[in-house]
């Protein structure tokens, strides 16, 4: 049995989560789902991250305080992952007590790496990072579409230098496996550009005292990246070296991230030198998607055009939108969404394809008076691995097609006109154990739909139930 970590990123919670963080949460809790069900002992951690300058801009223009606003959405954060019947084992919010002493205790463990000096350049605050003049676009951050401000000020910045080669040689030897290839490759064309360092921390009077001091200078916050980054460990309790962080971080056989492509080079570069640093062990997957797009714009709470998952959920539910997210969102690729297709989709897909079939096999059973059907649970499928959803959601729904295609086939109602209810029973047996045997294989994406299936066919008398997929008339 593996030990195996699995986690999110931190979302700010300076808006309502949307259909983008639902993206990867639901890829996230597939990859914990399918470790636990080979058998391995997984924790599956996400949090939010409540320690950004955007919170305290945010809080300016609405009347409260941090505090304050950080627990009315950390609690919409954890309904999301509620509502989506995802799997965590713990949650991290970084403005807590055992978060802030895990921050104090890391940024010690690095404190050799670690130097004070002044900074001038440009800053945007939606990526929480500086920014070079080259990289913008007609003068505006590419991903939130602002004209970043000129910022300049002395902090501590950690010398990732030191590390560069330790982290490129990981990489290249597949130690940390970055998927899919392309992300691997970007990564690697970071390093090869020369990264000396990073600002680790920002004067109080940018952020009003609000996040984690550094130790010793009361002057200094920590940077929203390395404050959140060490969340991975905080959460586990790296400040009392409790025995989850034992296990699941110092003696796991993979730490497992999951996080988009526009923060590649924190999770893949910087928090591994982090680590290296404050001689912690490093991750061993990096698995990254890309954007959800509405007319080819990604999917942002700064760019107003988010999508509401609640919304999603409250229409055709949870495993609806886990289906869509992840078979048709190409793994690692940007993907656009809209709620024209998403009907589409489940009407194609869940309500006529799955769903009939469940109600058609349900109807002969009834004929045949079947009371319910024996079933070995079958393993996990393959190719999570690779965290190739799509394809193996894909590859999944054609046995579907293949019993809808033996069942015309085969034509069982003659056995019934026939009178032969021993061949009819044998045969829709047969079916619904390929059936069941299909709800064992998509458990990891679709656990609600699974579950009903086998309740469906094993664990009482067959009768003819409510659509498993209902049909919806108007579309949102």
């Amino acid at each position: 049995m593996n030990t195996c970590l699995v986690t999110t990123t931190i979302p700010y919670v300076n808006a309502r989560p949307h259909i983008g963080f639902a993206l990867e949460l639901v890829q996230a809790d597939t990859i914990a789902r399918w470790h636990r069900a080979r058998g391995d002992n997984v924790f599956f951690l996400s949090g939010t991250d409540e320690n950004a300058i955007k919170n305290v801009i945010v809080v300016k223009e609405e009347g409260l305080t941090p505090q304050e606003l950080c627990d009315g959405l950390s609690g919409v954060f954890e309904q999301l992952i509620d509502r989506l019947d995802i799997s965590t084992d713990g949650f991290i919010r970084t403005s807590s007590d055992q978060h802030h002493r895990g921050a104090r205790k890391f940024y010690t463990a690095c404190r050799d790496h670690i130097e004070k000096r002044k900074y001038s350049g440009l800053y945007c605050v939606g990526c929480e990072d500086f920014c070079q003049e080259q990289d913008l676009d007609d003068g505006h951050c590419p991903i939130h579409r602002r004209s970043p401000e000129f910022v300049e000020e002395e902090n501590y910045f950690f010398r990732l230098s030191r590390h560069t080669e330790q982290i490129k040689a990981r990489i290249e030897s597949g130690a940390c496996r970055i998927l899919p290839e392309t992300r691997r490759n970007e990564a690697l064309g970071f390093l090869n550009q020369g990264l000396q360092y990073f600002s680790i921390s920002r004067d109080i009077s940018r952020s009003d005292g609000w996040g984690v001091r550094i130790p010793g200078d009361d002057k200094q916050t920590l940077y929203v990246w390395f404050d959140a980054l060490t969340n991975y460990v905080n959460a586990l309790g790296y400040a009392d070296e409790d025995p989850d962080f034992i296990e699941f971080w110092k003696h796991a056989d993979q730490i497992v991230h999951v996080f988009g492509k526009d923060v590649l080079k924190f999770q893949a570069l910087y928090w591994p030198g982090l680590l290296s640093a404050a001689g912690l062990r490093q991750p061993t997957d990096l698995h990254i998607h890309g954007f959800l797009t509405v007319d080819g714009q990604k999917i942002s709470k700064s760019l107003g055009n988010a999508v509401d998952p609640f919304t999603v959920i409250d229409r055709y539910g949870a495993d609806a939108l886990r289906y869509y997210l992840l078979r048709y969102v190409p793994t690692g690729s940007d993907s656009d969404f809209s709620h024209h297709h998403f009907s589409e989709v489940y009407e194609s897909d869940l309500a006529n394809n799955l769903g009939n079939l469940v109600s058609r096999l349900e109807a002969l059973a009834v004929k045949a008076e079947l009371s319910s059907v024996r079933h070995e649970p079958t393993d996990p499928p393959p190719g999570l691995e690779d965290a190739r959803f799509h394809l193996t959601v894909a590859d999944q729904w054609e046995t579907l097609s293949d019993i809808n295609r033996d069942i015309e086939s085969k034509r069982p109602w003659e056995y019934l006109r026939a009178g032969d209810t021993l061949r009819l029973r044998e045969t829709v047996t047969d079916w619904i154990r390929q059936l069941l045997g299909f709800s064992d294989k998509v458990a990891p994406f679709l656990p609600r739909t699974s579950e009903q299936i086998r309740s469906r066919f094993t664990q009482q008398t067959i009768s003819r139930g409510e659509p498993l997929f209902p049909r919806i008339t108007s579309e949102a």
